[in-house]
């Protein structure tokens, strides 16, 4: 039986997410009653709410909500993902008032998009769902203490290790970071690398786990902290690894997969979508692979990182946000919805719903019969919770991905830590073109 919805004013006040921005000193949003193009029924035909997304499956979830609605109904657009031009055309929508109510927006450029004034604060209509999500998907959808749209899925990180490789010469599973840099001397000595370089979103899972946040925020204003003690200390960690040479070639290049198949780079640390990509870029080396926690600084420790995720998140210029976040939310928390995403992308759900999900309790063949999705939700209880994205994140992490290659290759005197430094540099540069100040 589809459920009824009640209809709700056409229009809503933009009023919250301006003082919530003032707050958070950023400029502020575009308020809905502005203009907005999302459809809200004739009076007699129901709600229609347009969502724009990248990632697969979620054709079939809004399927799945339109089966069980008669009051409001979706219509689903697919585009490219943010990076490849999806942002952009979400931006020249909300320009153009043209854009939908829902739009998938990774958690790292949220704050951006705030910034922006492109997306709509419902903190008062999603607060009260609060509960239905993973602490990691909720953080990730506020900003501030505002919430400005629905977790849908998630990153926790996690360690892929060769199992094959570990027990050939005699190496526990590290569970202490310790622990993981003696088997990665061990592995040196028979011409094994411990892992490949990370450079950009997939290192900040390594801050993220050590409590080392990229960004805060207090007193109305924006601080750039990847260059924190906290931080110095995940990136001496990760300095001695190069400076001792034992990490190989760089993730996703060609010699990276190559020795995964080969065994010749023995685990990954890494985000739990990392699942999929071993798959596709080790297909040779199916049946070696297993699934452990992420090492820790201390031993006992139960606390891990989180790369990747996103929402979809309400956008300005939706005239019926009640409508939009019955729809987002039951996208990421009904079984049905969430079932098509985990089988279509392969995603983790953000939801505490979506993480009961039969298909999350299958074996795997390719890591020998392992159910390695047990590890990984249990990973999703354990990250950290005190991560803040900010703006010009997109800046951060480029300038600091090409001075970490430089770091890697040992040009000159480049070092992770020189990288932090310009890379922090940078964005408050071209915050600052936008006029957004931060402080130290």
């Amino acid at each position: 039986m589809k459920r009824s919805t009640v209809r709700v004013p056409a229009r809503a006040t933009g009023a919250a997410c301006v003082a919530a921005l003032a707050v958070a000193g950023l400029a502020a949003c575009g308020d809905p009653a502005d203009g907005g193009t999302s459809a809200e029924g004739d009076g007699d035909g129901p709600v229609e709410i347009e969502v724009w997304t990248w990632a697969q499956g979620y054709d079939k979830a809004a399927e799945a909500f339109n089966a069980a609605h008669d009051d409001v109904q979706v219509t689903f657009t697919e585009i490219e993902p943010g990076s490849k031009g999806g942002y952009d055309k979400i931006r020249n929508a909300i320009k153009a008032d043209s854009a939908p109510c829902l739009a998938q927006v990774g958690y790292e450029t949220m704050p951006s998009f705030v910034s922006e004034g492109n997306l709509l604060d419902v903190t008062d209509i999603a607060s009260p769902d609060a509960d239905a999500y993973a602490p990691a998907g909720w953080s990730g959808v506020t900003v501030g203490d505002r919430v400005y749209g629905a977790p849908q899925d998630q990153g926790p990180m996690v360690l892929f290790y060769n199992k094959d490789v570990f027990e050939k010469h005699d190496i526990e599973v590290p569970t202490t970071w310790d622990e993981y840099r003696a088997a990665g001397e061990k592995l040196k000595k028979a011409g094994i690398a411990l892992t490949g370089t990370y450079e950009d979103y997939d290192y900040t899972g390594f801050a993220w786990q050590a409590g080392a946040p990229w960004y805060s925020v207090a007193d109305g204003q924006w601080s750039i902290t990847n260059d924190s003690p906290e931080n110095q200390k995940v990136a001496d960690y990760w300095q001695g690894l190069i400076d001792d040479g034992l990490v190989g070639a760089g993730i996703w290049s060609d010699e990276w997969a190559a020795g995964l198949s080969d065994g010749s780079i023995a685990t990954i640390a890494g985000a739990s979508w990392f699942k999929g990509i071993l798959k596709d870029s080790a297909a040779a080396s199916a049946g070696q692979w297993a699934v452990a926690p992420l090492p820790t600084w201390e031993a006992g420790d139960e606390v891990t990182g989180n790369v990747g995720g996103s929402s979809i998140a309400v956008l300005a210029g939706c005239e019926n946000p009640e409508a939009a976040w019955e729809v987002a939310h039951f996208m990421a928390t009904d079984t049905t919805a969430a079932d098509a995403v985990i089988e279509a992308a392969g995603t983790l759900p953000a939801s505490v719903d979506g993480l009961t999900s039969e298909l999350l309790t299958q074996g795997d063949d390719y890591f020998g019969g392992q159910v390695v999705d047990e590890v990984i939700i249990e990973a999703s209880a354990d990250v950290a919770g005190d991560w803040q994205w900010g703006p010009g994140v997109s800046t951060l992490t480029s300038t600091f991905a090409a001075d970490m290659k430089k770091a890697y290759a040992k040009e000159g005197d480049a070092t992770i830590s020189g990288a932090l430094a310009s890379s922090k540099a940078a964005t408050a540069d071209a915050l600052a073109q936008q006029g957004i100040d931060v402080g130290e």
